[in-house]
């Protein structure tokens, strides 16, 4: 068995291998400069030919001068997210939309008192124009052509022997009636069981009245009035009972019915309401299944 000791000296004692402290001395090429330089870029530089030199960084400096940002502002961020310009956009079609509403409305206005100032609906009440005119029939009426404008100054318009009108009563100044126009200033009107005289001569009536059975003495209708009856004679609160109608007092005359539709047309002086209707035309043009086949 071998000494532990003696082995340990003689592993002391042994030479040791010969290092190379250069890469020629070891046998190793050197790279040249250009491959050091291909090798890890131009920003790189080594300490002439000492591979054991760490390369040097190189910092370049461009040319160019550099840019200027004093003119550069970043847009701030609103609090709550929104652009400015959204929000602007926002307010702008609202006013647009606010805007042309109330467009509308002024221009609806408009056209309602234009159109007021020249005509106005009304309402039958009673049975005082049987069978002209019908409990509920909605009538339109002319505001113009009783104007004093065209009547004094432009010498056209004004009553008309025969016009249907609507005014206000003398006796109720609340409501508004519905008569037909017989006498004018100046005229005698007189009644005769019914029948109606004008300065003594028997009116022709086209329009066609329910006679009346009453009759009452002869009246001069003074100026600037008028002598109405309705054509319901004997259901009729007119002239025969309080007397002439200032023409002041006259809203309108009635100029067309447009409700029930039965009644659609416009409303005669001389003929019979049902003889202007629109379904009184339409018999005329478009004959009836019956009478074709007769």
């Amino acid at each position: 068995m071998s000494d532990p000791l003696n082995t340990q000296d003689k592993l002391n004692q042994a030479p040791l291998p010969e290092f190379k402290h250069s890469a020629t001395e070891a046998g190793i090429s050197t790279p040249s400069q250009a491959d050091k330089t291909a090798t890890m870029g131009p920003e790189f530089d080594y300490a002439g030919d000492d591979s054991s030199a760490p390369p040097r960084h190189i910092y370049k400096v461009s040319s160019a001068e550099p840019p200027d940002w004093s003119s550069y502002n970043l847009t701030p961020l609103e609090e709550d997210g929104v652009p400015p310009d959204e929000e602007a956009s926002a307010w702008r079609t609202a006013w647009a939309v606010l805007r042309e509403v109330g467009e509308t409305i002024i221009l609806t206005l408009i056209i309602f008192f234009v159109i007021q100032a020249f005509i106005r609906n009304f309402r039958v009440v009673g049975t005082s124009m049987v069978n002209n005119l019908h409990d509920g029939q909605y009538l339109i009426i002319d505001k113009v052509s009783y104007s004093t404008f065209l009547v004094n100054t432009l010498g056209v318009g004004g009553p008309q022997r025969g016009d249907v009108i609507v005014f206000v009563p003398p006796n109720r100044p609340e409501d508004d009636y519905v008569k037909r126009i017989i006498g004018l200033p100046g005229e005698t009107v007189e009644i005769i069981n019914g029948q109606v005289f004008i300065n003594g001569e028997l009116l022709a009536e086209p329009f066609q009245p329910n006679p009346g059975s009453y009759t009452t003495p002869p009246r001069i209708v003074p100026e600037g009035q008028i002598f109405v009856l309705g054509d319901n004679r004997n259901n009729s609160n007119d002239s025969h009972t309080w007397g002439p109608l200032p023409i002041e007092n006259i809203v309108g005359r009635a100029w067309i019915s447009y409700w029930p539709p039965t009644y659609w047309g416009t409303i005669p002086r001389d003929a019979p309401s049902s003889d202007a209707t629109l379904q009184h035309l339409l018999e005329d043009f478009i004959p009836s299944a019956n009478a074709e086949s007769e």
